[in-house]
């Protein structure tokens, strides 16, 4: 048990760091479920500095319920990162790993970089307007060189797992299942991915989340790779497919290499640094496991709320972003036209109407508690009113989506059945395989299903248009 944390941080750095006559000052920068990040400033004969610290929660970390994340501590990280730095990777340097002597638990203390780490920014900003065309092949020789490090000689083999496209799979798709909800798209998704398992490709070191949001990038481009918590070996497209995923792409479904850059940059990069052939099939199936997973995951937050684990606003609010990864598969492996029901109109004999209550509450979070917080409780605010705007279209649209989605399943089905029993029927007649994906009406159906939740979870979402663009597309030929 640490009695003063920052006094034995203090008593390590000026010990471990060369120079280091003192600790100035320590900042928590973030604090997740696994990991917690820290600013330090410290002294030094040219004055004060800024290093960075990554520990484990409270200096063990938690043991998470969620087995699609699979850790691999953080000495082997820090081993990772100065690998992949000796080998071109732009990382910084790691100072110190912690001993259980320090008393501070586990994680190590490294150089501070700075540079920008949200997606979103990258993609949009105007700072980054002329490093944006050079992101996706930094980002191909950058894998290249993640790939090309050897396992043996840097004693990473030993510390790391081997996942196989199979395992993760099934590993994924068994996760979903504990979960009491139907979605058969997942089912649907799984079944492919199974149907279209890559063959033998040679195992290398995979960062297993390099995308968008886990780049820093400065006014030179790709500064540092960060976040190499769930690396492991395994197939190199799996990198590749996972930085293509929509979600990455922030908006941009025009630019599928993290919403900066196109695949032919991408691809060709790699390819040169690599001598490695893309295959493009493959990198597909990543991408439809990377949306499958992330979807997955969604609901993973939302369980996290229902079991009290975390009783945060955020966490039902992210669980309806599982929609989002489902139209990312229909567009990978089921598109084609889709209709959005329309909305319908509240009663005006209500006084007040459903959807007024539901507007001054949204706007207060939104213009008022959002306008007088901020950090963390100005974020809540944010989320907490875009929630209600998902309840607002719900009330608009979600009676006229459920009664369609009812009649495509009696149809299915022949069956005068009720709508959860019969999603029940088709996610079960899914996973014991006597449904077959080919079967008719079902790939219109999953597609239109999913396409009108989305438009009421999160109608911005950019794979919505781009399944609203199939059908345009349809309607031309």
């Amino acid at each position: 048990m640490i009695v003063d944390f920052e006094s034995a941080l203090a008593r390590v750095l000026v010990r471990e760091i060369p120079g280091c006559k003192r600790l100035v000052s320590i900042e928590r920068l973030s604090g997740g479920a696994s990991q917690e990040t820290y600013k330090l400033i410290i002294e030094d004969a040219h004055g004060e500095r800024p290093l960075c610290l990554r520990r484990a929660t409270g200096g063990v970390g938690t043991a998470e319920d969620d087995d699609l994340r699979e850790s691999i501590g953080l000495p082997t990280e820090a081993l990772l990162i100065t690998k992949a730095r000796e080998a071109g990777v732009p990382e910084p340097e790691v100072h110190y790993v912690l001993t259980e002597a320090d008393g501070l638990g586990s994680g190590f203390v490294m150089q501070w970089l700075d540079g920008e780490t949200l997606g979103a920014r990258i993609v949009r900003s105007t700072d980054f307007d002329s490093v944006r065309p050079q992101l996706a092949g930094q980002c191909g020789e950058i894998l290249a060189r993640i790939h090309a490090i050897e396992l043996d000689a840097n004693g990473l083999r030993s510390r790391l797992p081997v996942h196989k496209p199979e395992h993760l799979v099934t590993r994924t798709w068994e996760r979903y299942k504990r979960f009491n909800t139907p979605q058969p798209m997942l089912d649907y998704a799984a079944r492919w991915l199974l149907d279209h398992l890559p063959g033998g490709e040679e195992a290398t070191l995979v960062h297993n989340d390099f995308r968008n949001g886990n780049l820093m990038v400065d006014t030179s481009g790709v500064s540092a790779v960060l976040d190499w918590e769930i690396a492991h070996i395994g197939d190199p497209m799996h990198d590749l497919g996972w930085l293509c995923t929509n979600s990455w792409r922030f908006g941009r479904a025009d630019l599928p290499v993290g919403g900066f850059g196109s695949y032919d940059d991408l691809f060709s990069a790699y390819e040169s640094a690599s001598g490695r052939k893309v295959d493009r099939e493959r990198v597909k199936f990543w991408e439809v496991y990377g949306s499958f997973w992330w979807a997955i995951g969604t609901l993973t937050m939302a369980e996290q709320y229902r079991l009290g684990s975390d009783r945060s606003v955020e966490r039902p609010a992210i669980g309806r972003r599982c929609s989002e990864g489902q139209i990312d598969c229909v567009n990978l492996i089921a598109p084609g036209p889709v209709t959005i029901v329309q909305a319908t109109t509240l009663r005006d004999d209500d006084m007040p109407r459903l959807d007024e209550l539901l507007v001054s509450s949204r706007d207060f979070l939104r213009e008022d508690v959002v306008g007088s917080t901020d950090g963390r409780a100005q974020f809540l605010a944010r989320v907490a009113a875009n929630s209600l705007d998902i309840v607002l279209r719900d009330a608009a649209l979600g009676d006229t989506h459920r009664r369609l989605e009812l009649e495509r399943l009696r149809a299915l089905f022949d069956s005068d059945g009720q709508l959860v029993d019969l999603r029940w029927q088709l996610v079960n007649a899914l996973r014991d395989g006597s449904m077959p994906l080919d079967h008719p009406g079902l790939v219109a159906h999953l597609r239109n299903t999913v396409a009108n939740q989305v438009a009421i979870d999160q109608p911005r979402y950019s794979g919505l248009a781009t399944a609203l663009a199939f059908g345009k597309l349809a309607a031309k030929r």
